[in-house]
């Protein structure tokens, strides 16, 4: 089955027809950010329980953020928004994960304290920490 078909059935066309090419881009930052960051998610909680047969939990956050936010940024600038790879891009990302990196080790050892598994905990963290980097790279990225 096609796309288009798909997206004609679902009046998603429709949808998409009323919306201003404004809009239209929006939405599709949205989407491709979402596509990204479930990547970047998926890798950097790979990366982690992996570590965790070996590294505490915090050390295997870090390492696994590290690899998770190189691919990210070249993801982000490329495809999310569609911006040049600079050195002001790369600060501004840099200073919003620096800002999401303080963010996910507190709310990960804030679960891992009251009791939440080592292999779970990430995930509520992913919960509080994804929408708030959407908002913090998109400001850095797009100014």
């Amino acid at each position: 089955m096609q796309i288009k078909h798909i997206t004609s059935r679902l009046g998603i066309d429709a949808l998409l027809a009323r919306l201003t090419p404004q809009q239209r881009q929006k939405l599709g930052e949205v989407v491709r950010f979402g596509i990204v960051g479930v990547l970047a998610t998926l890798l950097q909680y790979a990366i982690y329980t992996v570590l965790l047969l070996w590294c505490s939990p915090s050390l295997s956050m870090t390492v696994g953020y590290i690899l998770s936010f190189i691919f990210n940024f070249i993801a982000s600038t490329r495809f999310t928004f569609k911006v040049e790879t600079n050195a002001r891009h790369g600060a501004g990302f840099a200073l919003s994960h620096v800002v999401n990196y303080l963010l996910q080790m507190a709310t990960l050892n804030f679960f891992l304290w009251i009791g939440v598994s080592k292999t779970l905990a990430p995930i509520p963290m992913f919960c509080i920490c994804v929408p708030v980097n959407f908002v913090l790279v998109r400001f850095f990225l797009k100014k």
